[in-house]
């Protein structure tokens, strides 16, 4: 999660009331936030450097507030406190407007050439017109900024943020890309021109700037975007041009030009936060693209769009019982204006541009209980579900990661596991010794690493490299995890579903049928279903890869198949680095929640 920090008294000063620590702490957890820290300047210098470092440093005091990943919207001081204040309903949700040059002239315009196409193809702009900053709202602004660079935009490598003084510059601008022996200008903070290959060897040892060289550096041309005088803004995603002059000298800065590479929702999210120190506030002023195929589209969108549901939904899944009023006006306090449509109890719901992270219902029905508030929900017990008694066993290692491990009370003594959700493909293919095609996994679309290539489909292959993990340890090994799988369903409207299942293994220097046999015996008793054929469950001899030949068997509840549990092939104990047998049960428990 995301941590913004905000000094007490400016947003108390913004909020227009004073809060007590323990006040403010319990607004952000009604706000579904957190106050993870009360500190200042002065404390972190002195907790990370010493005491002598801390001398003259400031000793304001600052909330360090942990925010969502998907909330852009409160990455700000000025998005908390429009969230909070809309909450508490001292204030109604602000609507954004997307307007004209007010002198009737023509709009910026930012021309994209063809040459970008092998770098970064897209860019949208717009302008913040007679905006008023201070020391404070800059900093904020450029705060921002460097939230969004490390969240949505994936330190950069997915966007990239550039905003100009406009009075200094003048358009039409151009978006091109370059050869980097033919770029060369003075970059901000910077005293002389380089080009842009001897910038790349200057920033190298810069604390800050070395770690978005990558994105750029074995590229044959670099991004770049000039004035029409030739002067150069930027140079995406690395450093602006020295034209945007340092932070003292734009407090005066009265129009901001933002361009963003790649990303609608950034800028959106950008224009939308400070929009309100414009001179007409929440107004935002219309920039022209063109695009390489003549395209030319006007940004920002600042799209609203209105979902509809109905006051049933809602009440199911969070568990109350509300009017399609009542939750109309829940979703309105978390800036979601709302209001019933007269058919039944169904609800419009507007989504404005500033809440990218709504984009499907069940996001705005979690709006509903943050603001109905979770402690006020009616807690119920679940019409089926098994008692489990735990208390901490042992502190081991568990993927190279310290964590307590859970132990059943119970006589097979399973160690309760959970394992990370994303595997490589060969963990639920090859090395169980199935076709990737068959496994119905969902793919990720650019994985970062071999290990995270698809969502996991069994539980099977996290207990058996956890095993590996722990060979050391006293035999024998019984583990169980009960979680999610993945797997793809073209009848759901996100093409995939989730399905609940546990898995056990039990690894010795013999297999232990008996054992795995009698952990579903125990589970079923626990679970009320009685041993038969119709209304019961039993097991049946059956074939499965995984599994050693004539060692397995199928499980059957009511008539349908739930799922496995028998020895497993050696082909799969060597491949997941084992020496010893193994045994293990996979069923599905979802028929029984």
């Amino acid at each position: 999660m995301p941590t913004v920090s905000v000094k007490r008294d400016l947003l108390f000063e913004a909020l227009g009331q004073k809060y007590t620590d323990e006040e403010f702490d319990e607004l952000c957890f009604e706000f579904g936030l957190e106050l993870d820290e009360i500190t200042s300047e002065k404390d972190i210098i002195s907790r990370e450097q010493g005491d002598e470092k801390a001398e003259g440093a400031s000793d304001v005091v600052l909330y360090k507030i942990d925010v969502p990943a998907n909330r852009y919207d409160l990455l700000c001081l000025e998005g908390l406190v429009r969230g909070l204040q809309v909450f508490k309903e001292k204030l109604e949700a602000p609507r954004y407007k997307r307007v004209s040059p007010a002198d009737g002239g023509e709009p910026q315009r930012l021309v994209i050439t063809d040459e970008t196409a092998s770098v970064r193809p897209h860019a949208v702009a717009a302008v913040l017109r007679n905006i008023t900053f201070t020391q404070e709202r800059y900093e904020s602004f450029i705060e921002l900024q460097e939230k969004l660079h490390q969240n949505i935009c994936r330190k950069r490598t997915l966007v990239a943020i550039g905003t100009h003084d406009l009075d200094t510059i003048s358009g039409p601008f151009t978006y091109t890309a370059k050869p980097p022996g033919d770029i060369r200008f003075k970059p901000l903070n910077q005293s002389k021109e380089y080009t842009a290959t001897e910038l790349m060897s200057l920033y190298k040892t810069d604390g800050h700037l070395r770690h978005y060289l990558h994105i750029i550096e074995n590229e044959p041309l670099y991004p770049i975007i000039y004035d029409s005088n030739g002067i150069v803004l930027s140079m995406p995603p690395v450093i602006n041009g020295e034209v945007t002059k340092n932070c003292s000298m734009l407090l005066n800065m009265k129009s901001v030009f933002c361009v963003c590479l790649q990303a609608k929702t950034t800028l959106d999210m950008v224009v939308t936060m400070f929009s309100e120190y414009c001179e007409e506030p929440f107004t935002v002023e219309e920039a022209e693209v063109v695009y390489p195929d003549g395209r030319l589209c006007v940004y920002p969108e600042l799209a609203y769009r209105t979902e509809t549901l109905s006051g049933d939904f809602i009440n199911k899944r969070v568990g109350i019982n509300e009017s399609a009023e009542s939750i109309a006006q829940l979703l309105t306090r978390m800036c979601l204006r709302s209001e019933v449509s007269g058919e039944g109890d169904l609800i419009q719901v507007e989504i404005p541009p500033t809440r990218a992270d709504v984009i499907h219902a069940c996001d705005i029905m979690e709006d509903a209980a943050i603001a109905y508030g979770f402690n006020n929900i009616f807690r119920s017990t679940p019409r089926t579900y098994i008692y489990i008694y735990i208390y901490i066993y042992i502190h081991a290692s568990i993927e190279k990661t310290k964590r307590s491990i859970l132990k059943f009370k119970n006589p097979y003594q399973f160690i309760k596991t959970k394992i990370i959700d994303i595997c490589s493909e060969e963990d639920i293919a090859d090395k169980l010794r199935k076709n990737i095609a068959e496994t119905r996994a969902v793919h990720i679309s650019n994985p970062k690493t071999a290990e995270f290539q698809v969502a996991r489909t069994c539980l099977l292959p996290g207990l058996l490299k956890t095993l590996a993990a722990n060979r050391k340890m006293p035999l024998p090994l019984k583990l169980f995890e009960i979680s999610d799988v993945v797997l793809k369903d073209e009848t759901k409207d996100v093409g995939a579903r989730n399905n609940r299942r546990l898995c056990a293994v039990y690894y010795n220097k013999s297999p232990g049928f008996e054992v795995i046999h009698g952990l579903l015996d125990r589970v079923m008793q626990l679970l009320d279903v009685k041993p038969g054929r119709n209304q019961g469950y039993h097991i049946q001899a059956a074939e499965d890869s995984t599994f050693f030949p004539g060692r397995c068997a199928e499980i059957f509840s009511c008539g349908k198949s739930i799922g496995h549990l028998g020895v497993l092939h050696p082909d799969v104990i060597s491949r997941f680095e084992l020496t010893m047998p193994c045994s293990a049960i996979d069923i599905d428990i979802e028929p029984f929640l």
